[in-house]
């Protein structure tokens, strides 16, 4: 007896989704997936290595979609803001979920989205694809099973460049609201965010323990809303710390690195490219093999007990944690010119860069420091504190598989 492949649906397949259906292309080619519906609200143009299929549709609603196309599973690609609603509208008509990050941005949303899960028996990927890396699988293997000694903290740092351009790409780029709805488009909440998740991650293999404690140092080189450049550190309850160090207005492009601090050495992951280096080894090495998160949904779905989601809802409930005190933290710090260089054309191509940021993203990282606990940032800011409240057992739960 022959089972048809589950039919999937994209929602926002313009900009970043364009992502996703290259992914989706060849699995809907080689059978393992049917591509029935596209949504946008943008024209959805074909392009040579994400084709339209015959058959899948495109529609500008997506209710529309959910009611006619009538998926087993839908990714959902759009701004923040609107992915509660949309995955509710997706999970009451019967489709499993593979959400984009970051998936919701309070523990409000997060507990409401369980919820619907466990009520419409429904499973929930979200989109932090380096958690299927096996390089994270040997770092965190490393840091548990005594490869570091014991381990004393862990840190990440990333130097991105973003240019004018990059901030008028949507209505809610750079922006902390839109509609009186949170959308937090900073380094920190959406292209860094995978720093933040890794390192959280790798912490909950080592000790379980859940963050108690945030101090967050907030910059920018433009007038937006959120942060470009981000120093935090996040305390657990069993006392590890978290650096992260961040920006989207570095010098030299650092990829992003995570590094585990353990008596024994230090272990360096640089998690877009899986390369890695434990202690004692000369030079990184690529460590291949990353699981797709869609192809894992897919084979969860046809295995529950057999094949666990990599990155369920319940495993980002300490980012969404962490992201609540984003929400509540002052605007970021307006760097004036003094601090940045500036190349390009103002409005399109430029691109402005904190002079010296490079050092000071290392400095936080190797020594798990704040910007301002280093006595040359003379324009550092105060850190701001927020004690995190415990996280509830369905927010820990796993009614999401």
């Amino acid at each position: 007896m022959t089972t048809e492949p589950p039919r999937v649906a994209l929602i926002g397949a313009s900009g970043h989704g364009l992502w996703h259906r290259r992914r989706l292309a060849p699995l809907h080619d080689d059978g393992t997936l049917r591509l029935v519906g596209l949504v946008d609200v943008r024209p959805v143009e074909p392009a040579l290595d994400a084709p339209i299929p015959a058959g899948a549709e495109v529609y500008t609603d997506h209710r529309q979609m959910l009611r006619q196309a009538r998926p087993d599973v839908v990714v959902i690609c759009t701004p923040p803001y609107t992915h509660l609603p949309i995955a509710l509208d997706a999970l009451a008509a019967g489709a499993d979920l593979l959400l984009e990050k970051p998936p919701v941005l309070s523990l409000a949303d997060h507990r409401r989205l369980a919820t619907a899960l466990a009520r419409h028996g429904r499973v929930c990927q979200v989109g932090f694809q380096a958690l299927g890396s096996a390089a994270l699988a040997e770092v965190t293997a490393a840091a548990t099973d005594g490869r570091l000694g014991a381990v004393t903290g862990i840190s990440t740092l990333a130097s991105w460049q973003r240019d004018d351009a990059y901030y008028h790409r949507s209505p809610w780029a750079g922006r902390r609201t839109v509609d009186g709805r949170p959308s937090l488009d900073g380094a920190l909440a959406n292209p860094l965010a995978h720093a933040t998740m890794q390192c959280l991650a790798v912490a909950a293999a080592v000790d379980k323990g859940a963050p108690v404690l945030v101090e967050l140092e907030r910059y920018r080189v433009r007038p937006i809303e959120v942060d470009d450049t981000a120093s935090m550190r996040i305390t657990l309850d069993s006392g590890l710390s978290i650096v992260v160090a961040v920006t989207l207005a570095g010098e030299d492009f650092v990829a992003g690195e995570v590094l585990v601090h353990g008596t024994a050495g230090v272990a360096v992951l640089e998690y877009p490219t899986d390369q890695l280096r434990l202690p004692g080894e000369p030079a990184m090495r690529l460590v291949p093999g990353r699981t797709g998160l869609l192809e894992n949904l897919l084979a969860h779905r046809r295995d529950p007990v057999g094949v666990p989601l990599i990155a369920p809802l319940s495993r980002t409930a300490s980012f969404t944690s962490v992201l609540e005190v984003l929400q509540a933290a002052p605007l970021p710090r307006l760097l004036g010119p003094e601090r940045v260089s500036s190349t390009g054309s103002a409005g399109a191509d430029r691109v402005l860069t904190i002079d010296g940021i490079n050092r000071i993203l290392r400095r936080s990282a190797t020594e798990l420091s704040l910007f301002s606990e280093g006595d040359d940032v003379e324009w550092a800011v105060r850190p701001h504190r927020a004690r995190l409240e415990p996280l509830e057992p369905l927010e820990q739960g796993v009614a999401d598989g």
